[in-house]
């Protein structure tokens, strides 16, 4: 039903206004205003081919607003929905409701099954790539170690190490999901990668289990096991068991996690970790419209530590975030602060600096594109240098602000004046054919027409002499400017019954009409 109606009606057609009938209309003046319709339209009337054609089209859209309209399902479904409703698969198998808000249930359910349908046509690509700089040249040079070495006055950047990861996801059924994974990395001149595979199982509305599988040339053949479940509608558990294999024997592995939903925007996580480096953590995270706030302590070997962070979230059009952390443990103390930032639809663009000792400064740039994420960690120099900070805090923003000016915004410019030209197109289409089709029917309603003028004239009756729609510009400051209005004669006349002019709220009123009688 819902493809043969899609066929020739256009998305945006107004179905009451096609029959000129009101939202409330009875089936009875539907009924009537589709015979009479129907009467005007009909395209054995008309021996003109070409008029015959334009009738032809007339009548089938008319048809189909009738067995649209005429039917208390359908019609509760485009009254909801419109036209998208009536396309979506499913409702010839449904029950034939009665309510408005059964059918609003029903299509949630519909719209919730052609989602999961279309997760099962999607691989879900994610994928991570990692360029580690080392640029302590510019700031920890020493000059009495470069005096007699030729060219030592450009300082030496380079990239020290990288990493690359990849997954894919790829549904076997409406439970099982199959998820491929790889990576590689390196750090100055050694590395390695490896390759897992994932079998992921909904055991049901609770819970999930996982099995993985894994190889590399650094580490041996990898088996894991993963299993989460909800415990209450409020906590849920993860645990995840894994055995290394590697030439110095077996190395097992197991983390569990406890999660708590606190209040609606507060969650509490218990964390441990045995095996390599074994550890207890805990923390606390707030999440809100405005703000994301995580406190956490961890105590483990080797690291043990204390960390809260603050990000503020503004409310613009670019999605601007500020968050600073601070982090404090056996290994020294780190402070962080950034800012990341909207720069397209489909990109975010992000910068954090992070002061520590005895770590010193470095500079993390980050850019996340779609699924993808590219990150620049920049080391700057292994001391507390107040000029490494000053660099990494104005360097990033003085190039954004100019990338911004220079770069982002032009093309965002060029990508919304495209936009708009699309759509202006788009639109001077449809009001072509919206003309197109008025001035068709205005021509198939010359014979009809006629004949009530002729029985009017009989009964001294209501002559429609002369109609106007628009806009009549009388003031002498803009009379240059195009007037705008349309001729309504024939279609009013069209409207004119038993010496009455019958209008309803479908119909646009003129502004202006002469008539006799």
């Amino acid at each position: 039903m819902a493809a043969a109606l899609g066929e020739e009606a256009p998305d945006n057609e107004d179905y009451y206004g096609l029959l000129n009938v009101r939202r409330e209309a009875s089936q009875e003046e539907l009924k009537a205003a589709y015979r009479r319709l129907c009467m005007l339209y009909h395209p054995d009337k008309h021996r003109d081919p070409e008029l015959k054609s334009q009738a032809e089209r007339l009548f089938n859209l008319v048809h189909q607003a009738y067995e649209v309209l005429s039917d208390p399902q359908t019609r509760a479904i485009y009254d909801i929905y419109g036209r998208r409703g009536l396309e979506m698969e499913g409702w010839e198998v449904v029950e034939r409701k009665r309510t408005a808000a059964e059918i609003r249930e029903e299509f949630e359910r519909l719209q919730r099954e052609r989602e999961e349908r279309r997760l099962q046509q999607r691989t879900n690509p994610k994928g991570t790539i990692s360029v580690g700089i080392d640029a302590t040249d510019l700031f920890d040079r020493y000059d009495e170690e470069y005096e007699d070495v030729p060219g030592s006055s450009f300082p030496q950047i380079e990239i020290n190490k990288m990493h690359i990861s990849q997954s894919i996801e790829a549904p076997l059924t409406s439970t099982d999901t199959a998820i491929l994974s790889g990576n590689l990395s390196t750090q100055n001149g050694n590395g390695g990668g490896s390759i897992n595979l994932a079998l992921r199982r909904v055991t049901s509305a609770k819970g999930w289990g996982e099995l993985e599988f894994g190889a590399g040339d650094i580490h041996g053949p990898l088996f894991g096991l993963k299993i989460f479940r909800n415990l209450t509608p409020r906590c849920f558990i993860t645990t995840n068991c894994a055995l290394q294999f590697s030439s110095r024997g077996v190395r097992p592995g197991l983390t569990t996690v406890l999660a708590r939903n606190l209040d609606k925007n507060t969650m509490g996580y218990l964390q441990w970790r045995w095996g390599i480096q074994s550890a207890m953590n805990t923390s606390i995270v707030r999440d809100t419209k405005t703000s994301h706030f995580t406190v956490a302590m961890q105590l483990g070997i080797p690291h043990s530590f204390m960390m809260v962070s603050y990000q503020h979230k503004f409310q613009d059009e670019d999605q601007t975030r500020v968050k600073g952390s601070l982090k404090v443990g056996f290994f020294g103390t780190i402070v962080e602060y950034g800012a990341e930032r909207k720069i397209s639809r489909h990109s975010v663009l992000g910068a954090t600096v992070s002061v520590g000792v005895p770590q010193g400064v470095s500079l993390k740039i980050k850019l996340n594109r779609a699924s993808q994420t590219y990150f620049f960690p920049i080391h700057l120099t292994d001391q507390l240098l107040p000029s490494a900070v000053f660099y990494a805090t104005v360097g990033p923003l003085v190039m954004y602000f100019a990338m911004h000016r220079l770069v982002i915004k032009p093309y965002l410019r060029a990508q919304k004046e495209r936009e708009l030209e699309k759509q202006r197109e788009s639109t001077a289409s449809d009001i072509l054919q919206k003309k197109q089709e008025a001035e068709a029917a205005v021509r198939l309603m010359q014979e009809s027409v006629r004949r009530i003028i002729e029985a009017e004239e009989a009964r001294m009756g209501l002559i429609v002499v002369n109609a106007w729609y628009g806009k009549f510009v009388n003031d002498n400051s803009r009379k240059n400017e195009k007037v705008k209005v349309i001729d309504v004669t024939v279609p009013l006349q069209c409207l004119v019954k038993d010496s009455k002019l019958i209008l309803t709220e479908a119909s646009k009123v003129p502004h202006r009409i002469d008539a006799d009688g």
